[in-house]
């Protein structure tokens, strides 16, 4: 029988479950902040800010300046507002988002590679800049891993009428592909990092699918009645215990890939 799934709610992303591995989430961004150096004058725009895990810590670091979340998901800005760190939450969508103002600096910390077209995208954000202003972008290049790379297969070859995945591209590309679509736009970094993430163990799940539930998997789960999840899962989970077997102590070693980016404007 297949393990308990992770609720839904409409569409919408679960604060509760995203942060269930909220330490995780947040080091990547902490990294990503400690390259930003100094900022022309302007506000800092957190994109895709999600309930906010980044938000003291940009506030801290940037605590004269008006610092602004944006995200579409309405469950998760009610988050963000909560922790304080924000002067405004704005509901809108990364694709369609223009500032009013240019800015110092557009933080994106896992957000990106959920949009399209990045060879466009990255140099429209680039755009919204002060002089001398910075893009500091951080996204999960995690698709080749077994974690990401089973979900495609399995809801492929058990539901063929809703997943096709034949001629798929990763969304994120290869890290000197950002070198090379920035560099003319200003000073560039970019750098990929493995981080080897240790989950304690679960008693009701394998801790890697409990972590891909909230972000990778969602896609699934809202495309899949209770009865197909179920199969689903109990197929997933079983892949997942070969591909990361528990250690002694019960814990489950996950490499997670990221890649970094930051862009200072000419």
């Amino acid at each position: 029988m297949a393990k308990a799934i992770a609720g839904r709610k409409d569409g919408d992303w679960n604060p509760e479950f995203y942060a269930r591995y909220r330490g995780l989430r947040l080091r990547p961004a902490l990294d990503l902040l400690a390259r930003v150096g100094d900022l022309p004058k302007g506000k800092v725009v957190d994109l895709g800010c999600g309930a906010g895990a980044a938000g003291p810590a940009l506030a801290a670091r940037f605590a004269d300046r008006k610092i602004v979340g944006v995200d579409n998901s309405p469950a998760m800005l009610s988050e963000a507002a909560a922790t304080g760190a924000y002067k405004r939450c704005d509901l809108a969508d990364a694709a369609q988002w223009a500032p009013k103002k240019p800015a110092a600096l557009i933080f994106s910390n896992a957000l990106l590679h959920w949009l399209p077209d990045h060879d466009a995208l990255f140099p429209r954000l680039a755009g919204f800049l002060a002089p001398g202003g910075v893009l500091a972008v951080q996204m999960p290049r995690q698709y080749g891993a077994p974690s990401h790379r089973f979900l495609r297969e399995f809801a492929q070859e058990m539901f063929p009428d809703r997943f096709d995945f034949t001629g798929w591209i990763a969304p994120v590309a290869e890290p000197a592909h950002y070198a090379r679509l920035l560099a003319p736009l200003g000073t560039v970094d970019v750098w990929q990092t493995d981080y080897i993430q240790r989950l304690d163990p679960l008693p009701d799940a394998h801790a890697v699918r409990r972590f891909t539930e909230a972000t990778a998997m969602r896609p699934y789960i809202e495309k899949l009645s209770e009865a197909e999840l179920a199969a689903f899962t109990l197929r997933y989970e079983a892949a997942l215990e070969a591909a990361y077997p528990a250690e002694p102590d019960g814990s489950v070693l996950f490499p997670f890939r990221r890649v970094f980016l930051t862009l200072r404007i000419s």
